[in-house]
Protein backbone atom coordinates (compact mmCIF):
# COMPACT_ATOMS: atom_id res chain seq x y z
CA UNK A 1 0.00 0.00 0.00
CA UNK A 2 1.22 3.52 -1.46
CA UNK A 3 1.76 6.08 1.78
CA UNK A 4 -0.80 8.57 1.83
CA UNK A 5 -0.08 12.04 0.69
CA UNK A 6 0.83 14.63 2.83
CA UNK A 7 -2.01 17.62 2.28
CA UNK A 8 -1.72 20.61 -0.38
CA UNK A 9 -1.93 23.84 1.26
CA UNK A 10 -5.05 24.31 -0.58
CA UNK A 11 -6.40 21.02 0.48
CA UNK A 12 -5.87 21.28 3.75
CA UNK A 13 -7.25 25.22 4.32
CA UNK A 14 -10.47 23.29 3.07
CA UNK A 15 -9.99 20.33 5.60
CA UNK A 16 -9.15 22.96 8.20
CA UNK A 17 -12.24 25.06 7.37
CA UNK A 18 -14.66 21.18 7.26
CA UNK A 19 -13.07 20.60 10.62
CA UNK A 20 -14.00 23.87 12.27
CA UNK A 21 -17.57 24.22 10.83
CA UNK A 22 -18.13 20.25 12.19
CA UNK A 23 -16.39 21.37 15.82
CA UNK A 24 -18.53 24.33 15.83
CA UNK A 25 -21.70 22.23 14.79
CA UNK A 26 -21.21 19.67 17.44
CA UNK A 27 -20.38 22.78 19.90
CA UNK A 28 -23.79 24.35 19.33
CA UNK A 29 -25.17 20.71 19.59
CA UNK A 30 -23.45 20.55 23.05
CA UNK A 31 -24.59 23.63 23.88
CA UNK A 32 -28.46 22.84 23.37
CA UNK A 33 -28.58 19.81 25.18
CA UNK A 34 -27.25 19.86 28.64
CA UNK A 35 -27.42 16.83 30.40
CA UNK A 36 -25.18 18.14 33.25
CA UNK A 37 -27.48 16.54 35.96
CA UNK A 38 -29.68 14.20 34.16
CA UNK A 39 -26.51 12.65 31.86
CA UNK A 40 -23.56 13.61 33.17
CA UNK A 41 -22.05 10.36 31.05
CA UNK A 42 -23.40 11.29 27.61
CA UNK A 43 -22.88 15.35 27.80
CA UNK A 44 -19.12 14.37 28.29
CA UNK A 45 -18.80 12.56 25.23
CA UNK A 46 -19.83 15.77 23.52
CA UNK A 47 -17.17 16.97 25.18
CA UNK A 48 -14.68 13.96 24.21
CA UNK A 49 -16.14 14.38 20.45
CA UNK A 50 -15.57 18.40 20.38
CA UNK A 51 -12.02 17.86 21.31
CA UNK A 52 -11.74 14.91 19.03
CA UNK A 53 -12.53 17.63 16.36
CA UNK A 54 -10.83 20.47 17.74
CA UNK A 55 -7.74 18.07 17.34
CA UNK A 56 -8.34 17.20 13.68
CA UNK A 57 -8.70 20.95 13.17
CA UNK A 58 -5.05 21.53 14.65
CA UNK A 59 -3.47 19.11 12.83
CA UNK A 60 -5.20 20.55 9.26
CA UNK A 61 -4.41 24.10 10.21
CA UNK A 62 -0.44 23.12 10.77
CA UNK A 63 -0.02 22.82 6.62
CA UNK A 64 -2.34 26.28 6.12
CA UNK A 65 -0.13 28.62 4.73
CA UNK A 66 0.83 31.28 7.29
CA UNK A 67 -1.34 33.95 5.62
CA UNK A 68 -4.47 31.95 5.31
CA UNK A 69 -3.95 30.61 8.72
CA UNK A 70 -4.89 34.02 10.72
CA UNK A 71 -8.41 34.40 8.54
CA UNK A 72 -8.81 30.85 9.45
CA UNK A 73 -8.14 31.52 13.51
CA UNK A 74 -9.99 34.85 13.21
CA UNK A 75 -13.28 33.33 11.41
CA UNK A 76 -13.14 30.57 13.56
CA UNK A 77 -12.80 31.89 16.50
CA UNK A 78 -15.71 34.24 16.10
CA UNK A 79 -17.94 30.91 15.13
CA UNK A 80 -16.69 28.92 17.86
CA UNK A 81 -17.15 31.35 20.55
CA UNK A 82 -20.49 32.49 19.36
CA UNK A 83 -22.36 28.69 20.72
CA UNK A 84 -21.77 29.57 24.19
CA UNK A 85 -24.70 32.41 23.48
CA UNK A 86 -27.07 29.80 22.01
CA UNK A 87 -28.09 28.97 25.50
CA UNK A 88 -28.69 29.83 29.38
CA UNK A 89 -25.67 28.30 31.67
CA UNK A 90 -25.58 24.84 30.95
CA UNK A 91 -23.00 23.30 34.18
CA UNK A 92 -22.52 26.38 36.34
CA UNK A 93 -24.50 28.83 38.32
CA UNK A 94 -21.59 31.49 39.24
CA UNK A 95 -22.51 33.63 36.48
CA UNK A 96 -26.06 33.94 38.78
CA UNK A 97 -23.48 35.61 41.37
CA UNK A 98 -22.37 37.77 39.36
CA UNK A 99 -25.58 39.56 38.34
CA UNK A 100 -26.41 39.47 41.52
CA UNK A 101 -23.36 40.95 42.77
CA UNK A 102 -24.13 43.82 40.36
CA UNK A 103 -27.36 44.58 40.84
CA UNK A 104 -26.09 45.28 44.31
CA UNK A 105 -23.41 47.59 43.52
CA UNK A 106 -26.39 49.00 41.24
CA UNK A 107 -28.14 49.92 44.45
CA UNK A 108 -25.13 50.87 46.23
CA UNK A 109 -24.76 48.22 48.57
CA UNK A 110 -21.51 46.43 48.88
CA UNK A 111 -21.43 43.29 47.97
CA UNK A 112 -19.21 41.88 50.50
CA UNK A 113 -21.94 43.38 53.06
CA UNK A 114 -24.79 41.23 52.62
CA UNK A 115 -25.64 37.41 51.51
CA UNK A 116 -28.16 36.89 48.74
CA UNK A 117 -30.61 35.33 51.02
CA UNK A 118 -30.45 38.82 53.64
CA UNK A 119 -33.88 39.94 54.23
CA UNK A 120 -32.59 43.41 53.79
CA UNK A 121 -32.15 42.79 50.07
CA UNK A 122 -35.45 41.13 49.74
CA UNK A 123 -36.60 44.63 47.54
CA UNK A 124 -33.94 43.75 44.74
CA UNK A 125 -35.14 40.43 43.82
CA UNK A 126 -36.68 39.62 40.78
CA UNK A 127 -38.15 36.12 39.46
CA UNK A 128 -35.49 34.90 37.79
CA UNK A 129 -33.03 35.01 40.24
CA UNK A 130 -34.91 34.39 42.69
CA UNK A 131 -38.24 31.86 41.74
CA UNK A 132 -41.38 30.74 43.96
CA UNK A 133 -43.65 28.38 43.79
CA UNK A 134 -43.67 25.32 41.11
CA UNK A 135 -40.61 26.95 39.43
CA UNK A 136 -38.52 26.04 42.45
CA UNK A 137 -38.12 22.32 41.03
CA UNK A 138 -34.67 22.36 39.26
CA UNK A 139 -31.93 20.82 40.36
CA UNK A 140 -29.67 23.88 40.11
CA UNK A 141 -31.74 26.07 42.05
CA UNK A 142 -31.20 26.41 45.94
CA UNK A 143 -34.15 26.83 48.23
CA UNK A 144 -34.43 29.99 50.98
CA UNK A 145 -35.92 30.23 53.85
CA UNK A 146 -39.92 31.47 53.84
CA UNK A 147 -41.38 32.39 57.40
CA UNK A 148 -45.23 32.25 54.95
CA UNK A 149 -44.75 28.62 53.66
CA UNK A 150 -44.52 29.77 49.93
CA UNK A 151 -41.89 27.73 48.27
CA UNK A 152 -38.67 30.25 47.20
CA UNK A 153 -35.29 29.55 45.83
CA UNK A 154 -32.64 31.13 44.04
CA UNK A 155 -30.28 30.40 40.96
CA UNK A 156 -27.28 31.87 43.07
CA UNK A 157 -25.57 29.03 44.37
CA UNK A 158 -24.69 28.95 47.97
CA UNK A 159 -27.18 32.13 48.66
CA UNK A 160 -26.17 31.76 52.33
CA UNK A 161 -22.33 33.02 52.04
CA UNK A 162 -20.75 36.43 51.24
CA UNK A 163 -19.27 36.56 47.99
CA UNK A 164 -15.77 35.24 47.18
CA UNK A 165 -14.83 37.74 43.96
CA UNK A 166 -12.52 40.28 44.22
CA UNK A 167 -12.41 43.87 43.28
CA UNK A 168 -11.64 43.77 39.86
CA UNK A 169 -14.21 41.33 38.82
CA UNK A 170 -17.49 43.41 41.43
CA UNK A 171 -16.50 46.49 38.58
CA UNK A 172 -16.85 44.12 36.09
CA UNK A 173 -20.11 42.76 37.19
CA UNK A 174 -21.34 46.74 37.80
CA UNK A 175 -20.30 47.74 34.40
CA UNK A 176 -22.63 44.96 32.95
CA UNK A 177 -25.30 45.39 35.28
CA UNK A 178 -25.19 48.96 34.22
CA UNK A 179 -24.95 48.11 30.45
CA UNK A 180 -27.67 45.79 30.41
CA UNK A 181 -31.28 46.16 29.22
CA UNK A 182 -34.21 45.45 31.68
CA UNK A 183 -35.01 42.07 31.40
CA UNK A 184 -31.65 40.34 29.54
CA UNK A 185 -31.52 38.16 32.21
CA UNK A 186 -27.76 35.93 31.59
CA UNK A 187 -27.46 37.53 28.03
CA UNK A 188 -25.03 40.31 29.08
CA UNK A 189 -22.55 38.68 31.22
CA UNK A 190 -22.25 36.03 28.29
CA UNK A 191 -21.45 38.49 25.33
CA UNK A 192 -19.57 39.96 27.56
CA UNK A 193 -17.50 36.70 28.41
CA UNK A 194 -17.44 36.24 24.75
CA UNK A 195 -16.26 39.45 23.61
CA UNK A 196 -13.19 39.54 26.12
CA UNK A 197 -12.37 35.90 24.79
CA UNK A 198 -12.03 37.45 21.57
CA UNK A 199 -9.88 39.90 22.46
CA UNK A 200 -7.54 36.57 24.49
CA UNK A 201 -7.52 35.96 20.71
CA UNK A 202 -6.86 39.42 19.29
CA UNK A 203 -3.98 39.74 22.15
CA UNK A 204 -2.73 36.30 20.86
CA UNK A 205 -2.10 37.25 17.32
CA UNK A 206 -0.93 40.40 18.34
CA UNK A 207 2.16 39.01 21.03
CA UNK A 208 2.90 35.90 18.40
CA UNK A 209 3.12 38.49 15.17
CA UNK A 210 5.57 41.21 17.29
CA UNK A 211 7.74 37.99 17.97
CA UNK A 212 8.19 36.70 14.67
CA UNK A 213 6.12 33.30 16.09
CA UNK A 214 3.77 30.99 14.43
CA UNK A 215 0.36 32.58 14.32
CA UNK A 216 -1.12 29.08 14.47
CA UNK A 217 -0.85 28.69 18.18
CA UNK A 218 -3.63 31.27 18.86
CA UNK A 219 -6.07 28.44 17.75
CA UNK A 220 -5.24 26.35 20.72
CA UNK A 221 -7.22 28.99 22.55
CA UNK A 222 -9.49 30.37 19.82
CA UNK A 223 -10.66 26.75 19.15
CA UNK A 224 -10.66 25.49 22.43
CA UNK A 225 -14.09 24.14 23.49
CA UNK A 226 -13.31 24.83 26.89
CA UNK A 227 -13.93 28.67 25.79
CA UNK A 228 -17.27 28.84 24.36
CA UNK A 229 -18.74 26.34 27.40
CA UNK A 230 -16.91 27.83 30.66
CA UNK A 231 -15.61 30.95 29.61
CA UNK A 232 -18.86 32.42 27.55
CA UNK A 233 -21.72 30.21 28.10
CA UNK A 234 -20.95 29.56 31.53
CA UNK A 235 -19.79 33.42 31.52
CA UNK A 236 -16.89 32.91 33.72
CA UNK A 237 -14.85 35.75 35.10
CA UNK A 238 -11.73 33.77 34.75
CA UNK A 239 -11.47 34.71 31.00
CA UNK A 240 -11.28 38.97 32.04
CA UNK A 241 -8.45 37.41 34.09
CA UNK A 242 -6.68 35.39 31.54
CA UNK A 243 -6.71 38.70 29.34
CA UNK A 244 -5.25 41.05 31.70
CA UNK A 245 -2.56 38.37 32.54
CA UNK A 246 -1.83 37.34 28.73
CA UNK A 247 -1.38 41.21 28.03
CA UNK A 248 0.58 41.54 31.27
CA UNK A 249 3.04 38.98 30.20
CA UNK A 250 3.49 40.33 26.87
CA UNK A 251 4.74 43.33 28.46
CA UNK A 252 6.68 41.89 30.80
CA UNK A 253 8.55 40.27 27.66
CA UNK A 254 10.02 43.98 27.12
CA UNK A 255 13.08 45.25 27.34
CA UNK A 256 11.84 48.52 28.67
CA UNK A 257 11.24 48.53 32.40
CA UNK A 258 8.51 51.35 32.10
CA UNK A 259 6.63 48.29 30.20
CA UNK A 260 7.85 45.49 32.59
CA UNK A 261 6.38 47.36 35.38
CA UNK A 262 3.27 48.11 32.82
CA UNK A 263 2.65 44.35 32.73
CA UNK A 264 3.38 44.18 36.40
CA UNK A 265 0.10 46.34 36.46
CA UNK A 266 -1.77 43.90 34.40
CA UNK A 267 -0.63 40.68 36.27
CA UNK A 268 -2.20 42.93 39.34
CA UNK A 269 -5.25 43.50 37.72
CA UNK A 270 -5.57 39.84 36.68
CA UNK A 271 -4.96 38.74 40.85
CA UNK A 272 -7.66 41.50 41.19
CA UNK A 273 -10.29 39.48 39.30
CA UNK A 274 -10.00 35.80 39.96
CA UNK A 275 -6.44 35.41 42.70
CA UNK A 276 -5.38 32.59 40.62
CA UNK A 277 -3.40 34.39 38.01
CA UNK A 278 -1.09 34.96 40.28
CA UNK A 279 0.64 31.75 39.63
CA UNK A 280 2.07 33.35 36.19
CA UNK A 281 4.25 35.50 38.56
CA UNK A 282 6.91 33.07 38.89
CA UNK A 283 6.93 33.09 34.47
CA UNK A 284 6.79 37.11 34.78
CA UNK A 285 10.37 37.31 36.87
CA UNK A 286 12.22 34.49 34.53
CA UNK A 287 15.36 34.79 34.19
CA UNK A 288 15.77 37.97 36.67
CA UNK A 289 18.54 38.44 38.52
CA UNK A 290 18.27 42.05 40.03
CA UNK A 291 15.91 43.60 43.06
CA UNK A 292 15.29 46.08 41.17
CA UNK A 293 14.42 44.37 38.15
CA UNK A 294 12.14 41.96 39.79
CA UNK A 295 10.48 44.96 42.16
CA UNK A 296 9.55 46.64 38.68
CA UNK A 297 6.94 43.76 37.90
CA UNK A 298 6.14 42.53 41.37
CA UNK A 299 5.27 46.14 43.43
CA UNK A 300 2.99 47.12 40.62
CA UNK A 301 1.18 43.75 40.73
CA UNK A 302 0.87 44.71 44.55
CA UNK A 303 0.29 48.10 44.52
CA UNK A 304 -2.66 47.42 42.17
CA UNK A 305 -4.16 44.67 44.19
CA UNK A 306 -3.94 47.10 47.23
CA UNK A 307 -5.14 49.67 45.94
CA UNK A 308 -8.49 47.43 43.88
CA UNK A 309 -8.92 46.64 47.29
CA UNK A 310 -9.04 49.59 49.15
CA UNK A 311 -12.36 51.28 48.22
CA UNK A 312 -14.61 48.26 49.20
CA UNK A 313 -12.68 48.13 52.13
CA UNK A 314 -13.63 51.56 53.10
CA UNK A 315 -17.22 50.96 52.34
CA UNK A 316 -18.06 47.93 53.46
CA UNK A 317 -18.93 46.97 56.91
CA UNK A 318 -17.92 43.04 56.77
CA UNK A 319 -14.58 41.64 55.61
CA UNK A 320 -13.73 41.47 51.69
CA UNK A 321 -12.73 38.47 51.62
CA UNK A 322 -15.77 36.83 51.63
CA UNK A 323 -16.70 33.59 51.67
CA UNK A 324 -12.43 32.80 50.67
CA UNK A 325 -11.73 30.82 53.77
CA UNK A 326 -14.85 28.89 53.33
CA UNK A 327 -14.47 28.05 50.14
CA UNK A 328 -11.00 26.89 50.70
CA UNK A 329 -12.42 24.66 53.79
CA UNK A 330 -15.19 23.15 51.65
CA UNK A 331 -13.33 21.99 48.58
CA UNK A 332 -10.69 20.21 50.85
CA UNK A 333 -7.91 22.30 50.16
CA UNK A 334 -6.88 22.32 54.19
CA UNK A 335 -7.98 19.06 54.58
CA UNK A 336 -6.50 16.47 51.59
CA UNK A 337 -8.41 13.61 53.66
CA UNK A 338 -11.96 15.46 53.35
CA UNK A 339 -12.11 15.60 49.33
CA UNK A 340 -10.42 14.86 46.09
CA UNK A 341 -7.92 17.60 46.12
CA UNK A 342 -3.86 16.41 45.71
CA UNK A 343 -5.31 13.32 43.79
CA UNK A 344 -2.05 12.22 42.68
CA UNK A 345 -0.03 13.29 45.47
CA UNK A 346 -2.11 11.15 47.73
CA UNK A 347 -1.39 8.22 45.44
CA UNK A 348 1.63 8.12 46.69
CA UNK A 349 2.18 9.82 49.89
CA UNK A 350 0.15 10.15 53.07
CA UNK A 351 -2.40 12.63 53.37
CA UNK A 352 -0.87 14.65 56.05
CA UNK A 353 2.27 15.05 53.74
CA UNK A 354 0.17 16.06 50.60
CA UNK A 355 0.24 19.76 50.96
CA UNK A 356 3.96 20.53 52.37
CA UNK A 357 5.42 18.63 49.33
CA UNK A 358 2.93 20.47 46.90
CA UNK A 359 3.86 23.85 48.00
CA UNK A 360 7.89 22.26 48.18
CA UNK A 361 7.43 20.75 44.19
CA UNK A 362 5.84 23.90 43.43
CA UNK A 363 8.04 26.29 45.14
CA UNK A 364 10.88 24.48 43.34
CA UNK A 365 9.46 24.94 40.20
CA UNK A 366 9.06 28.65 40.41
CA UNK A 367 12.62 28.91 41.89
CA UNK A 368 13.76 27.26 38.68
CA UNK A 369 11.74 29.42 36.21
CA UNK A 370 12.99 32.62 37.67
CA UNK A 371 16.68 31.08 37.67
CA UNK A 372 16.67 29.56 34.15
CA UNK A 373 13.44 30.79 32.73
CA UNK A 374 13.73 32.66 29.51
CA UNK A 375 13.07 36.51 30.06
CA UNK A 376 11.79 37.02 26.66
CA UNK A 377 9.25 34.35 27.08
CA UNK A 378 7.39 34.29 30.71
CA UNK A 379 4.64 32.55 29.41
CA UNK A 380 6.60 29.41 29.06
CA UNK A 381 7.83 29.58 32.57
CA UNK A 382 4.24 30.85 33.85
CA UNK A 383 2.85 27.68 31.89
CA UNK A 384 5.62 25.17 33.85
CA UNK A 385 4.09 26.60 36.96
CA UNK A 386 0.81 26.53 36.53
CA UNK A 387 0.84 23.41 34.57
CA UNK A 388 2.81 21.82 37.60
CA UNK A 389 0.07 23.20 40.28
CA UNK A 390 -3.17 21.59 38.28
CA UNK A 391 -1.47 18.28 38.75
CA UNK A 392 -0.15 18.29 41.80
CA UNK A 393 -3.42 20.48 43.27
CA UNK A 394 -6.20 18.05 40.99
CA UNK A 395 -8.75 20.95 41.20
CA UNK A 396 -12.48 20.05 40.64
CA UNK A 397 -13.83 22.64 38.31
CA UNK A 398 -12.82 22.95 34.68
CA UNK A 399 -12.90 26.78 34.12
CA UNK A 400 -9.59 26.90 36.58
CA UNK A 401 -7.64 25.99 33.12
CA UNK A 402 -8.92 28.80 30.94
CA UNK A 403 -5.59 30.57 32.31
CA UNK A 404 -3.55 27.04 31.13
CA UNK A 405 -5.15 27.29 27.97
CA UNK A 406 -4.06 30.71 27.11
CA UNK A 407 -0.25 30.05 28.28
CA UNK A 408 -0.47 26.97 25.78
CA UNK A 409 -1.33 29.42 23.12
CA UNK A 410 0.71 31.50 23.47
CA UNK A 411 4.18 28.89 24.58
CA UNK A 412 3.10 25.88 21.64
CA UNK A 413 3.40 23.16 24.05
CA UNK A 414 -0.11 21.33 23.16
CA UNK A 415 0.52 18.26 25.90
CA UNK A 416 -0.70 20.74 28.52
CA UNK A 417 -4.37 20.59 26.93
CA UNK A 418 -4.62 17.18 28.58
CA UNK A 419 -5.18 19.58 32.04
CA UNK A 420 -8.26 21.61 31.01
CA UNK A 421 -9.49 17.90 29.43
CA UNK A 422 -8.97 16.56 32.48
CA UNK A 423 -10.84 19.42 34.58
CA UNK A 424 -13.75 18.83 32.56
CA UNK A 425 -14.19 15.13 32.97
CA UNK A 426 -13.75 15.32 37.00
CA UNK A 427 -16.43 18.21 36.87
CA UNK A 428 -18.78 16.32 34.65
CA UNK A 429 -18.02 12.81 35.73
CA UNK A 430 -17.57 12.69 39.72
CA UNK A 431 -20.58 14.38 41.14
CA UNK A 432 -22.56 11.49 39.37
CA UNK A 433 -19.76 8.84 40.83
CA UNK A 434 -20.03 10.02 44.20
CA UNK A 435 -16.69 11.70 43.91
CA UNK A 436 -14.61 8.83 43.53
CA UNK A 437 -10.79 9.48 43.89
CA UNK A 438 -10.19 6.98 41.01
CA UNK A 439 -12.24 9.54 38.28
CA UNK A 440 -9.99 12.14 39.47
CA UNK A 441 -6.95 10.09 39.44
CA UNK A 442 -7.31 8.60 36.04
CA UNK A 443 -7.90 12.04 34.69
CA UNK A 444 -5.10 13.79 35.91
CA UNK A 445 -2.59 11.13 35.95
CA UNK A 446 -3.47 10.65 32.18
CA UNK A 447 -2.41 14.66 31.65
CA UNK A 448 0.38 14.11 33.66
CA UNK A 449 1.53 11.33 31.57
CA UNK A 450 1.33 12.97 28.45
CA UNK A 451 3.25 15.89 29.22
CA UNK A 452 5.94 13.59 30.70
CA UNK A 453 5.78 11.51 27.47
CA UNK A 454 6.16 14.53 25.21
CA UNK A 455 8.93 16.30 27.49
CA UNK A 456 11.14 12.76 26.86
CA UNK A 457 10.20 12.94 23.20
CA UNK A 458 10.78 16.48 23.03
CA UNK A 459 14.52 16.05 24.22
CA UNK A 460 15.15 12.88 22.38
CA UNK A 461 14.32 15.02 19.55
CA UNK A 462 15.72 18.23 19.88
CA UNK A 463 20.04 17.50 19.07
CA UNK A 464 22.60 19.98 20.80
CA UNK A 465 22.04 23.34 20.10
CA UNK A 466 18.53 23.25 17.82
CA UNK A 467 17.21 26.02 19.89
CA UNK A 468 19.40 28.48 18.23
CA UNK A 469 21.01 31.34 19.84
CA UNK A 470 19.81 32.49 22.92
CA UNK A 471 17.35 35.86 23.23
CA UNK A 472 18.43 39.20 23.98
CA UNK A 473 17.51 39.42 27.62
CA UNK A 474 16.01 42.90 28.49
CA UNK A 475 18.32 45.35 30.45
CA UNK A 476 19.39 44.57 34.17
CA UNK A 477 17.77 40.42 33.36
CA UNK A 478 20.34 38.19 33.41
CA UNK A 479 20.39 35.66 29.81
CA UNK A 480 18.55 32.40 30.40
CA UNK A 481 21.01 29.25 30.38
CA UNK A 482 20.39 26.98 27.74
Amino acid sequence: MKPLRPLTPRAALVATALAVAALTTVLALTVSRGGYFDDPAGLFGWYLLCWALFTVALLALRRVRSRHAVVLVVAGAVAVTVTGLLGPPRTSTDSYRYAWDGRVQAAGISPYDHTPQDPALVPLRDPWLFPTGPACGGPDLAPLPAADGTSRCTRINRPAVHTIYPPVAEVYFLAVDRLSPAGARHKPLQTGAALVSLGVTAALLLLLRRRGDDPRKAAYWAWCPAVPLEAVNNAHIDVLGVLLAVAGLGLVASRSLSRRAGGGLLIGAAVATKLMPAVVLPGALSGVRRVRDAAAVVLPAAAFVALAYLPYVLLSHGSVLGYLGGYVEEEGYDDPSAGSRYGLLRLLLPDAWAFPVLVAVVAAVALYVMRRGDPRRPWSGALLVTGWSFVLLTPGYSWYALLLIALVALDGRWEWLGIPLAGAAVYVLAPALGYHPAVTDLAYGSAAALVLVMHRIRRRSDPPGAAGPAPVPPAGVARAPR
